[in-house]
């Protein structure tokens, strides 16, 4: 039986480098074997990372037939294409956040994952670092009382903004798509609710015409409330709180514990003045490498990752709609359910 996964990377995205090529090398089931891009620097890149093959082209490494599955961590506009062709050649697709551009995009795009008989599973690393199944396990103990509302902050301060795809429209540049989706994936995740309304303001860069900030505020079906705000244009926060009857708690370091050698600090709050600190201490990186190569291995995937994804892009849908109306939208209660 195989016990591990032969992984390909299309191009040498910073992130790429910077953290899942490292996860790749400390997972144990997982192995990358081959990258393509035509950047100068990727000989450099492949030997510090012992990647014994290079491609020039992206079609080329997905000829490949000794690799069983890619990463891509392309611009957001380029997700959807690559995506559908790593699927036609029978390869597995981790992709990073967002997974496409629209809805209706990501449907068609796991639809045809679905129809090669390919996993697909969206980049949202963050889920897997433990903090937020413990957040989860203090709510169901009844701690903080019935909790009320939740929000949520990412941001950084985007130095070098000539040239960067984050400030290009074309590429599917953004706060929203960039760092908005985070937050909107975390509220829903934590309060195990899908949002009902949402009304969505946004800070346009005139030059570029993409936004460089957005907040947005969302009332869930299971009547609670979340406010959330992604930017590029301010100091780092990386932050969410759940707000309770009876108390609070909050993660200062909600999504990029990396940043800290994987620690997070869950602080926990109630109404009696008392004040508890816990500390968790994971790569979220290597987790999700290694949660999705052992899908892999096994054959199944849970559908909840596809419906994830599938609902996340909804809202983010929503989100633009709203700023386009200067209105709440109503968010579309389509049954969303995906098929393994």
């Amino acid at each position: 039986m195989k016990t591990y996964v032969r992984w390909g990377v299309l191009s040498t995205a910073q992130v790429a480098q910077d953290e899942l090529l490292p996860a790749y090398m400390k997972a144990v089931n997982a192995e990358v074997i081959a990258i393509a891009s035509s950047n100068i620097k990727v000989k450099e890149i492949s030997s510090k990372f012992e990647i014994p093959k290079i491609y020039e082209a992206y079609d080329k490494l997905l000829e490949d037939p000794e690799i069983d599955a890619v990463y891509i961590p392309l611009p957001n506009a380029l997700h959807s294409h690559w995506v559908k062709e790593a699927a036609k050649k029978g390869k597995h697709v981790l992709c990073e956040k967002p997974a496409a551009l629209t809805f209706k995009e990501t449907k068609e795009m796991i639809e045809i994952c679905r129809e090669n008989g390919v996993m697909f599973m969206e980049g949202f690393m963050y889920q897997f670092h433990p903090q937020h199944q413990r957040v989860k396990e203090i709510i169901a103990s009844g701690e903080i009382g019935d909790v009320k509302t939740m929000k949520a902050t990412l941001s950084s301060y985007l130095k070098n903004q000539n040239g960067n795809i984050r400030m290009n429209g074309e590429l599917g540049g953004g706060s929203l798509y960039d760092m908005g989706c985070y937050c909107i994936h975390a509220i829903r995740n934590i309060l195990n609710s899908e949002p009902k309304r949402i009304f969505t303001s946004m800070q346009k860069d005139h030059d570029r015409q993409v936004d460089i900030a957005v907040t947005g505020l969302m009332e869930l079906n299971n009547g609670m409330t979340a406010i959330f705000d992604g930017a590029m244009d301010r100091t780092r926060t990386d932050y969410y709180e759940i707000i309770g009857t009876e108390g609070s708690i909050q993660l200062p370091r909600a999504f990029a514990p990396q940043v800290f050698n994987g620690k997070a600090s869950i602080l926990i709050y109630t109404k009696d003045g008392n004040y508890r600190e816990e500390e968790i201490i994971e790569d979220q990186y290597k987790l999700q490498v290694e949660y999705f190569s052992n899908c892999i291995l096994e054959g199944e995937i849970q559908s909840y990752f596809l419906e994830n994804t599938i609902n996340n892009m909804k809202v983010i849908d929503a989100c633009f709609k709203s700023v386009e109306k200067e209105a709440f939208i109503n968010v579309s209660s389509e049954d969303l359910k995906v098929s393994n």
